[in-house]
């Protein structure tokens, strides 16, 4: 049985590491560049491949040389490609500039790729887990129900508030979500009151919060979690990288705690290199962070 299935978003990213943020009609240099494959739940299925689980991708590439590259990369990671759709429609295309702090600026492409419709695709390798995006609200919807029939656990990565996250927030059995959809979700600045208006939604939740860590409810309970300490180059991918260890920990049973120090690691070490994708780190990497922080 697959530890985890992944369905939404897939693009490639064109990273480029600068000092400044460009100004009005200023002409910037790059320090360096990365190209490699993207999006949260693609970047996601990798995460876990590299964590030494089993994932699957749900979604859509273009049959262009963005998507052929980003296949070539599914492949040479061992993600299961059975329920991949390709077609004619541009592969989305991200442009992230990443600043000195950590900190980046994103611009996605999509030009008119439209969304894969419900019936799409029709799972028949039964997973452990699946973690949706919300980048293909009518697709996702329709697993995420049929999921709940067949006694999957279902998790959401909620980055920010459209279509596909919205409807998803009370289907889940986990709600992971960043500070900026909690706020958005729940229209206020405090996370605590977020925090008990998104439990109202989902038994199991979880806000991420960048370096100041996360917290959490669950049946009740609250609680947090502070971020490991590391040298921060860039910040993109954090949150795919902390749902496909969340997700992957779910496949395994682990203990709460242990979950949410396995995901923040995971999180943390991304983090340390520039590029969503790069940056994903091997099960070495993260135990080795766990033993650092444990001493």
């Amino acid at each position: 049985m697959q530890d985890v299935l992944c369905v939404g978003h897939a693009s490639f990213d064109i990273t480029m590491a600068l000092l400044n943020h460009p100004e009005p009609d200023e002409k910037s240099f790059a320090d360096s560049m990365q190209l490699a494959g993207g999006g949260p739940a693609a970047n996601a299925a990798v995460c876990v491949t590299r964590l030494g689980g089993s994932a699957g991708f749900c979604g859509y590439l273009g049959n262009d040389l963005f998507g052929q590259a980003h296949v070539a990369e599914f492949i040479a990671e061992g993600v299961d490609l059975a329920y991949l759709i390709r077609g004619d429609q541009a592969t989305p295309v991200s442009q992230i500039l990443a600043k000195p702090d950590g900190c980046r600026s994103v611009v996605n492409f999509k030009a008119d790729t439209p969304w894969l419709q419900a019936e799409a695709v029709q799972i028949s390798k039964l997973p452990k887990v699946i973690l949706f995006d919300g980048h293909e609200p009518l697709l996702s919807l329709q697993l995420c129900q049929w999921a709940k029939q067949q006694g999957i656990v279902t998790l959401l990565d909620a980055g920010s508030l459209h279509q596909g996250t919205r409807d998803l927030v009370s289907e889940v059995d986990y709600l992971v979500v960043s500070e900026k959809f909690a706020r958005q979700f729940c229209n206020t600045d405090d996370l605590y009151i977020a925090l008990e208006l998104l439990s109202t939604h989902c038994a199991h939740v979880v806000i991420t919060q960048g370096e100041a860590g996360l917290i959490w409810s669950r049946h009740g309970a609250q609680g947090s979690l502070p971020g490991f300490d590391v040298d921060a180059v860039d910040s993109t991918g954090a949150g795919d990288a902390f749902h496909g260890a969340f997700a992957l920990g779910l496949a395994r049973n682990m203990p709460w705690s242990e979950l949410l120090q396995f995901a923040s690691a995971a999180g943390a070490l991304n983090c340390t290199k520039l590029g969503a994708r790069c940056g994903l780190p091997d099960l070495d990497a993260l135990e080795s962070l766990l033993e650092r922080s444990d001493a």
